[in-house]
């Protein structure tokens, strides 16, 4: 009798410990988190690349590519026609680039605030077209002021700053006349001297460019007219005869 309830005791013992180290065993361990995330507090802020930027409204050159006023690049001693594999290069050549590039660092500016600022809906429409043209424009004098060695002016001259400050200064009606004589009459001073150029070069990359500067500056012409607000002042003076 006392056998069987020893061996009893044994068996129930033995169950006892079956269970416990089933309970162990299923119980999973403790293991600390690894630090595989960064906490907000500690992650480093990420930089967007310059070149996803959006690129600023107007185009210029470089400040050591290009000389720092209208004033400078047309100062010395230019007036000499230099030889290149394109033909002779005249100083007349050279300064229907410079101009061409005055031209567009204030009309290409001043024509991307009508867009926005201009009260008519023509005056707005128009502007569009003139900034885009000088846009390509621009792109064209660059290129070919690089290959022709021409050094290029960074900022519009005196007289054009007083324009742009003249036409900003307006609002409603009045900046869209202010606007269209300043524009109008920068279009007619330099559309004679475009033409005098192309028929004198003897450079094949200037006539290019003279024919494609004539075109656009006809078509400024005319958008400009369209508007209806040309007045007499917005033309220059008639050659002599």
């Amino acid at each position: 009798m006392r056998s069987r309830q020893g061996h009893r005791r044994l068996a129930l013992a033995a169950a006892c410990l079956v269970t416990v180290a089933a309970g162990t065993a299923c119980t999973a361990p403790a293991v600390p988190q690894a630090p595989d995330t960064a906490q907000v507090a500690d992650a480093v802020p990420t930089e967007i690349p310059e070149e996803l930027m959006a690129p600023p409204a107007t185009s210029l050159t470089q400040e050591g590519d290009a000389e720092p006023t209208a004033q400078a690049a047309e100062s010395g001693d230019d007036s000499e026609t230099r030889p290149t594999k394109w033909g002779p290069l005249s100083a007349a050549d050279r300064d229907l680039i410079k101009k061409v590039r005055l031209a567009t660092l204030w009309e290409m500016t001043i024509a991307q605030e009508a867009i926005q600022r201009g009260n008519s809906s023509r005056v707005r429409e128009i502007s569009r077209e003139i900034s885009e043209q000088h846009h390509a424009l621009d792109n064209e004098a660059r290129d070919l002021a690089q290959k022709l060695d021409v050094r290029l002016p960074v900022r519009p001259t005196e007289d054009q700053q007083k324009w742009m400050a003249d036409i900003s200064g307006r609002s409603g009606r009045d900046y869209d006349v202010t606007y269209v004589k300043w524009l109008r009459l920068a279009h007619g001073q330099i559309f004679a001297f475009i033409g005098q150029v192309r028929g004198s070069t003897q450079n094949t990359l200037v006539r290019t460019f003279a024919e494609s500067c004539n075109k656009a500056v006809l078509n400024h012409q005319r958008l400009l007219e369209s508007t209806g607000l040309a007045g007499p002042e917005a033309f220059p003076d008639p050659p002599e005869v």
